[in-house]
């Protein structure tokens, strides 16, 4: 049984129509694109500062005569990075039917600013990797997967239920390590994701990697600024630090690829959403927490934790709200769950550089909802008819 199933086409639940198919397709051909632009793109950087370098004054260059051989070395770890991404994208066209990106090309004309921000996204996928499947990406998924996993096992203890019976959805799955994780205690999981940056790379790592530190690559290459030690900039890390093929037998766990609000549309079906730094992600978090409400089973459970960065906040051309955490525990009552537990000020990271002279923490809100077991009984008003459990740090 492979890892990962991603069979599901990147809009499942839309007619296509000619216009609607080419566009899908020019989207998928670019992100093949930007994977394989990242050496050019990643060299071209360096190599501007070395050539600022070479206009130093000699005495200079040779005071800096270490961080010469360190602009080599940097070269280098982009690379061996452009390798590991050129594993990633090697069979991509096989994970869509209705997309193939052999032809895909470097447009000449593209958009400067576009091919920065997937350049961007590119060298996040890389560090994504630490995050969900090194040994150095640890402590983060202690703080931001640990609580969601615990909360699964004590709303289903596999002592008392058929784990394999009970159904349970990540949206926003990145790499796919926390949807393993769950998976991996025996529960039927599913793991969604829309971005094709962290699709190529989840399908890469869930399919194709059958070893434990079988690949490396430097997460850091790109952080120019803030570091302490050179070798900070250049640092290798393995993965995966776990063979994704090692789950149970009976295990089912699944990745679906596309738009959460259009691929998930059947009432009533989940036993369990669990959303980690997801929720921020929407145009509309309305939309999101309506939706999470209509796709969990009556007595179903939410669990969440994150925080609030609104991804599409002042993003050129596109709309977004960005509500107050007070005004989201607003809807999430007015929609009818009950809150069950709450904590603010959960010290959380994200693909964080722990050398880095910069750090960066968020303050993140955990909580459990429940949708109500009788679905007349839903309090549409928003009035907090249960006395929701609140904790801070």
């Amino acid at each position: 049984m492979e890892a990962m199933d991603t069979t599901v086409s990147p809009h499942p639940r839309r007619m296509h129509n000619s216009y609607e198919d080419e566009e899908e397709r020019k989207h998928f051909q670019r992100i093949v694109a930007a994977f394989r632009y990242y050496k050019t793109h990643s060299l071209l950087r360096v190599r501007k500062t070395e050539s600022y370098f070479l206009n130093l004054p000699t005495h200079h260059q040779k005071l800096l005569s270490k961080y010469k051989e360190h602009l080599q070395e940097v070269k280098r770890c982009i690379e061996n990075n452009d390798q590991i991404i050129k594993l990633i994208i090697k069979d991509v066209a096989h994970i869509f039917e209705n997309v193939c990106p052999s032809t895909a090309q470097i447009d000449s004309i593209l958009n400067p600013r576009s091919v920065m921000a997937d350049q961007e996204k590119v060298q996040a996928t890389i560090r994504q990797l630490v995050r969900d499947w090194s040994v150095e990406g640890a402590e983060e998924r202690k703080a931001c997967y640990q609580p969601i996993i615990d909360e699964v096992l004590y709303q289903f203890p596999l002592e008392h239920c058929t784990p394999s019976d009970v159904h349970i959805l990540v949206p926003g799955a990145g790499l796919g390590r926390l949807a393993f994780e769950i998976a991996k205690r025996g529960y039927t999981c599913q793991g969604n994701e829309f971005s094709l940056f962290m699709l190529f790379a989840s399908n890469f790592v869930l399919n194709k990697c059958r070893d434990v530190n079988l690949y490396q690559v430097h997460p850091w290459v790109h952080q120019y600024t803030n570091n302490l030690k050179p070798e900070h900039q250049t640092q290798a890390v393995s993965f995966p630090d776990v063979s994704p093929s090692d789950l149970p037998g009976t295990a089912q766990f699944s990745m679906t690829a596309g738009d959460f609000l259009e691929v998930y549309t059947e009432d009533n079906h989940w036993d369990c959403v669990a959303t980690c730094f997801f929720i921020d992600c929407a145009n509309n978090v309305v939309q999101f927490i309506e939706t999470i409400y209509k796709i969990l089973k009556p007595g179903g459970i939410w669990i969440n934790l994150g925080p609030l960065l609104y991804h599409f906040s002042d993003l050129p051309n596109e709309e977004s709200i960005e509500p107050s955490y007070d005004s989201i525990r607003d809807v999430i009552l007015g929609f009818g769950f009950q809150l069950e537990k709450e904590k603010i000020q959960v010290k959380t990271r994200y693909a964080q550089n722990i050398n880095s002279m910069l750090q960066c923490e968020y303050n993140s809100v955990y909580f459990v909802c429940r949708k109500p077991h009788e679905p007349d009984t839903i309090n549409r008003n928003g009035a907090a008819s249960n006395g929701a459990q609140e904790q801070e740090n």
